[in-house]
C-alpha cells in the first residue's frame, strides 16, 4: 500500500509516494492555477508510472492522500474570494475597517488603508447584544435579523460572516442566526465567529471570520472537484488537508474552517523539517524552502516550530494558530527589474508557472532568477526535470542581456547581480526569524529544500556564518514528503480573563479538561487510537495590551502548584522573547489552549539509498560561473555512494534539484543519500 503527499506550489505540483517498506518515490508536474486538480491528476499519473502502474491500479493500492493546497491562499492574496456579507452587532459594522488603528508603514502619510474584504454596504448591523460576561443585554431581534438577511440575499452574497460581540462567551445569538440563514438563504456558506475563533478581541475574531467566509466557498469547490476526480480515477479512501498549524484535517473540517488552510502548503515544509530533525538527531534547524514563486523560512528549536496567532496574509489578519513562517517574494520565477535610479531589484513579482521564466519558452520575456542560473551555467538546460523539459538557454540569454543593457553591464555580470540580490534578500529573511527573535543563526543548521534552494543555499549560509547545510535526497519535494509525517490535529481555545492567581489552578485545570474532552471526542471519530495533548496559555502583565502564548509541555495539569508553574513559565518565556521579565507584577490569564493530536501511522523514513546502475561513476564536468568561468565536476546525486566526500567547487544534480558547492565547501553523502555540507569560511 502507498501513502501519497501532494504539495501544490505556484510553479510546480510536487508529489511523493511512500510504500510500507519505506521506499520513497517522487514526481513533479506543472501547476495549473486555473484548476489545481488538473495538475494534481497529471502528477499522480507521473507518480504511477514510477511504479510501473496505471493510475487506477496505483490509486486502488493507496490508503492515504495528504494534500497541501494554495487555493485559500490565492483567493485571499488575489482578492478572488466569494461575495461576502457580514452580520454584526448593531453599531459595530466598521470594526474590520478600523482594524487596530495601525498600518504597515506608520510614517508613510500617503499610505492608503487596506480595502476590507466586505464592502460597507454588505456589512449590516443586527439588533442584539451579549455582555462581556455572556449575559444577554438585548435579545436577538427576529425582524432586524430577517431584514439584514433579505438585504444580503438581494446583494447576491454567496457567503455570510456572523460576528456578534462577546459570542465567544455566549454563542446563542450566532447559532440562531445560522438557523435563520439556512432557512432564508439555503446553500449559502455560513461562518460563525463563535466557531471560527471563539476568543476575546473583536478585530481578530471578526477579521478571521470574514477571511474564513471569503475563502471557504472557493476551497469547498476545489476540494469537491478534487474528490470527484480522485473517486473517478479509483481512489476511495480519506483525503486529508494540510493545516496552517502543521497538522491535518478531513475535507469537511477543512472547508468549514477554511481560514485554517491559508498556509497549507508552507506548513508541509515545516512538517518535513520536523521529521528531518528527528532523522538527523539535530533539533535546531532553520528551514529554507525556495520554490518557483517564494521562499518560506522558519525556526525549529528542539525540533519544534513556534506557533503564532498573529499571522497576516496580505493585508488580512488570520488569528488562528499557525506555524510562524516568514515568506519572501524570492523564488526561481522572481522577476529582476531596474528602477528609475538604476538600482537592480529581484521580486516580489513572479513569472509563476505561466508564462514562467523566459527559458521555459512559454511566452515569458522578463529576466528571472532561473534565467540567471541558466546564464551562469548552474542549471543544465538539457537536464531540467530529468530531461522531461528542456530549458531554452538562448531565451534566458536574451532576457538577461536586455536587463544588462539597462544596467550598463555585461549579461554575466547582470546574472551574477541577480544571484547576489536574491541571496541577500533571503539572508535577511533568515535574520528576521532568528536574530530578531533572540536566536543566533550560527548555532543552527540550514535545511534546504524546494526546487531552487540548492542553487543558493551555500552562499546564503556563508552570508550568515552558518557552518552546516543539509540537503535531503527528497529536497525538491520535501513539503509533500513532510505531509506524510503529519498527524490529525485540532486546536481548541477558551477565553477566561482574570488575575492568574485569583483564577487559580483548579479553574485552569477545569478549562483544560473541558477542551481536552471535546478534542478527544472529535478525534475518536477520525483516528481512534493514541492521542497526545498539548496545553498552553495566553498571558500578559497587568498593564500590557498584548499577551504571549506560553507552552506548557512538561507541566502536570494535576500538580497542586499548577498555577505557580504556569506563572513561572510565563516569566521565563517573556524573558526569552523580550530580554526581561517582571516577577513582581501581576500576571493576567487571557486564554487557555489545548491541541489534541492523533497519530496517522509511521512517517516515511526515507530509508538508506539503494544505488542504481552506474553508481560511483566518474563525474561529468560543466563550465559554470562562480566569480569566474571554470570547468567544475558535476555529480549525479541519485547515484552518489554513501560516504562520498566532495570538495567544492562542484555541482550535484538529480532529476529534480541542483546543489552548488562553492570554493572549499565540503559535502558528504549520508547513508540516506542526503548531502551534509560544511561551509567554508564559517
Amino acid at each position: 500500500m502507498y501513502r501519497i503527499g501532494i504539495d501544490v506550489g505556484g510553479t510546480f505540483t510536487d508529489l511523493v509516494a511512500a510504500d510500507v517498506e519505506g521506499r520513497v518515490t517522487m514526481a513533479k508536474a506543472p501547476s495549473t492555477p486555473e484548476d489545481q486538480s488538473l495538475g494534481v491528476m497529471e502528477g499522480l499519473t507521473l507518480l504511477a508510472r514510477e511504479h510501473s502502474l496505471d493510475l487506477r491500479a496505483f490509486l486502488e493500492a493507496t490508503d492515504l492522500v495528504v494534500h497541501g493546497t494554495t487555493v485559500a491562499t490565492n483567493a485571499l492574496l488575489e482578492r478572488k474570494g466569494a461575495a461576502v456579507g457580514m452580520l454584526t452587532t448593531e453599531g459595530h459594522r466598521d470594526v474590520i475597517e478600523m482594524r487596530e488603528g495601525l498600518k504597515e508603514d506608520r510614517y508613510n502619510l500617503r499610505m492608503p488603508p487596506p480595502v476590507p474584504l466586505v464592502p460597507r454596504a454588505r456589512r449590516l448591523g443586527v439588533k442584539e447584544r451579549v455582555r462581556f460576561d455572556g449575559k444577554v443585554a438585548t435579545p436577538l431581534d427576529p425582524r432586524s435579523l430577517a431584514a439584514g438577511i433579505e438585504r444580503l440575499k438581494r446583494a447576491g452574497c454567496a457567503s455570510v460572516a456572523v460576528c456578534y460581540l462577546h459570542s465567544y462567551r455566549n454563542a446563542r445569538h450566532e447559532q440562531a442566526t445560522r438557523r435563520a440563514l439556512e432557512r432564508l438563504m439555503p446553500g449559502v456558506y455560513i461562518s460563525l465567529s463563535s466557531e471560527v475563533l471563539p476568543q476575546i478581541k473583536e478585530y481578530e475574531r471578526f477579521g478571521t471570520t470574514v477571511v474564513n467566509a471569503y475563502v471557504g466557498p472557493a476551497l469547498g469547490v476545489y476540494l469537491g472537484r478534487l474528490e470527484h476526480r480522485l473517486r473517478e480515477a479509483g481512489y476511495t479512501r480519506d483525503i486529508l488537508i494540510m493545516q496552517s498549524h502543521g497538522g491535518v484535517a478531513g475535507v469537511a473540517d477543512s472547508v468549514r474552517l477554511a481560514a485554517g488552510a491559508v498556509l497549507s502548503g508552507p506548513a508541509g515544509g515545516i512538517a518535513g523539517g520536523r521529521h528531518a530533525a528527528r532523522l538527523l538527531s539535530h533539533g535546531d534547524l532553520i528551514t529554507f524552502d525556495m520554490g518557483g514563486t517564494s521562499t518560506d523560512i522558519a525556526l525549529l528549536q528542539g525540533g519544534e516550530p513556534q506557533l503564532t496567532g498573529d499571522k497576516a496574509v496580505g493585508p488580512s489578519k488570520v488569528a488562528l494558530p499557525a506555524i510562524d513562517i516568514h515568506t519572501l517574494g524570492a523564488g526561481g520565477g522572481s522577476i529582476a527589474h531596474v528602477d528609475e535610479g538604476g538600482i537592480l531589484h529581484v521580486g516580489p513579482e513572479s513569472a509563476g508557472a505561466v508564462p514562467g521564466p523566459a527559458c521555459y519558452g512559454l511566452g515569458g520575456t522578463a529576466a528571472t532568477v532561473t534565467d540567471a542560473n541558466v546564464v551562469l551555467g548552474l542549471l543544465d538546460p538539457a537536464n531540467f526535470l530529468g530531461g522531461r523539459t528542456r530549458l531554452d538557454a538562448a531565451r534566458a540569454e536574451t532576457a538577461v542581456a536586455a536587463l544588462a543593457s539597462r544596467l550598463g553591464t555585461l549579461p554575466v555580470a547582470a546574472a551574477e547581480g541577480i544571484q547576489r540580490v536574491v541571496n541577500t534578500n533571503m539572508a535577511e529573511g533568515i535574520r528576521i526569524v532568528s536574530v530578531r527573535r533572540g536566536a543566533d543563526p550560527r548555532r543552527f543548521a540550514l535545511l534546504a529544500f524546494g526546487g531552487a534552494a540548492g542553487l543558493h543555499v551555500t552562499e546564503v549560509a556563508r552570508m550568515l556564518e552558518i557552518s552546516r547545510v543539509v540537503v535531503p535526497r527528497v529536497a525538491a519535494v520535501l513539503s509533500a514528503w513532510g505531509m506524510l509525517a503529519t498527524d490529525l490535529r485540532h486546536e481548541l481555545v477558551l477565553t477566561y480573563v482574570g488575575d492568574a492567581r485569583k483564577v487559580g489552578g483548579p479553574r485552569l485545570r477545569a478549562l483544560f479538561a473541558e477542551m481536552e474532552a471535546r478534542g478527544r471526542e472529535r478525534l475518536s471519530r477520525e483516528a481512534p487510537g493514541h492521542v497526545d495533548v498539548h496545553r498552553a496559555v495566553d498571558m500578559r502583565y497587568g498593564e500590557q495590551t498584548f499577551e504571549i502564548t506560553v507552552p506548557l509541555d512538561g507541566v502536570d495539569p494535576d500538580a497542586p502548584d499548577l498555577m505557580d508553574q504556569v506563572i513561572e513559565r510565563f516569566h521565563r518565556r517573556h524573558e526569552e522573547l523580550y530580554t526581561y521579565s517582571a516577577p513582581g507584577q501581576d500576571v493576567v490569564l487571557v486564554n487557555a489552549r489545548v491541541a489534541v493530536v492523533g497519530a496517522l501511522g509511521s512517517p516515511p523514513a526515507d530509508r538508506p539509498v539503494e544505488l542504481r546502475a552506474g553508481a560511483g561513476a566518474a563525474p561529468r564536468s560543466r563550465r559554470v560561473y562562480l566569480g569566474r568561468w571554470a570547468e567544475v565536476p558535476v555529480y549525479d546525486l541519485d547515484a552518489a555512494r554513501p560516504g562520498l566526500e566532495v570538495k567544492g567547487p562542484a555541482i550535484f544534480e538529480s532529476a529534480t534539484t541542483t546543489v552548488v558547492l562553492r570554493q572549499d565547501d565540503r559535502a558528504v553523502v549520508t547513508p540516506r543519500g542526503w548531502l551534509d555540507i560544511s561551509i567554508s569560511g564559517s
